[in-house]
């Protein structure tokens, strides 16, 4: 079991970097795959960014591509979300989640930990 806590939102402007932290306040992420999702009032919960359990492999929901970066951090127990060139549109509250020995996967319901979520707003 593992429990995660996001930090690092906050309110930027458009064009702007932001790094997100999920690091894990018991148990440990190394043998979990990694996800980032993101949720914006009154839209679906829409997938962002997820990393393999060994690292190895990461994807990317399309609209993020070429911005966000996801990357892990096992002996600090930690995985981040770098973005860069921030837009309006990536307003949302921003969650990680942990999936037991998971491949990255797109999809939610393959995780089964999830943090509370952290705020990000951009304004144009």
């Amino acid at each position: 079991q593992v429990q995660l806590e996001e930090s690092g939102g906050g309110l930027v402007q458009a064009g702007s970097s932001l790094r997100l932290s999920c690091a894990a306040s018991e148990g440990t992420i190394r043998t979990y795959g990694m996800g980032w999702f993101r949720q914006a009032p009154g839209k679906e919960r829409e997938f962002v960014a997820a990393i393999s359990w060994g690292g190895g492999s990461t994807r990317y929901g399309d609209s993020v591509k070429g911005r966000f970066t996801i990357s892990r951090a096992n002996a600090k127990n930690t995985v981040y979300l770098q973005m860069n060139s921030l837009k309006p549109e990536d307003t949302a509250v921003y969650y990680c989640a942990a999936d037991p020995w998971g491949p990255g996967s797109d999809l939610g319901y393959e995780y089964d930990y999830w943090g509370q979520g952290t705020q990000v707003t951009v304004s144009s």
